[in-house]
């Protein structure tokens, strides 16, 4: 049997760049991006989308990359948290984790910015009670999620102030 005889290949764009790849197609999005890719900041935690840790932005939407198959992703646009800072540096998502203590181990926050971010960018409004639902997929084992609802808070407002 030829060894790529059971592959798929697959197109999509990652952080802004498109990527090709022949791939086994019972992957999932989250081996891709860790192992072929080297996106290691997309975590792998319990692998039946409770945890959050491996959440990406997905055609705008936060999604459990453990769930999702790698031909899924076929012509999407994928963010990861190596994906958010710009030329300016840091998202300010990501300053926020960091001025408002919002990181313990760190394990959780790329999946919890991500989740933030893709709020946001849908409701840049958003009240307490929608990040606090947005957050809902995302756990952190470290903290109560008091500094984390602050630093999203902190985020929105500094975003709305520059728009």
């Amino acid at each position: 049997m030829n060894k790529f005889e059971n592959r798929i290949i697959v197109s999509f764009e990652v952080n802004g760049k498109p990527v090709e790849l022949m791939v086994e197609p019972n992957r999932t999005l989250l081996d891709v991006l860790r192992e072929d890719l080297g996106l290691t900041g997309v975590k792998h935690g319990c692998d039946d989308s409770n945890c959050g840790v491996c959440t990406v932005i997905m055609d705008g939407k936060a999604v459990k990359s453990c769930s999702i198959l790698i031909g899924q992703a076929e012509g999407t646009k994928v963010t990861t948290i190596e994906g958010l800072e710009g030329e300016n540096g840091l998202h300010p998502l990501q300053q926020a984790f960091i001025d408002h203590f919002a990181i313990q181990c760190g394990f959780c926050t790329p999946g919890m910015i991500l989740s933030a971010k893709a709020l946001l960018d849908e409701n840049p409004n958003a009240t307490e009670e929608d990040i606090r639902e947005a957050m809902h997929g995302n756990m952190c084992r470290c903290t109560g999620y008091k500094k984390i609802i602050e630093a999203i808070e902190a985020a929105r407002d500094q975003m709305n102030a520059q728009a």
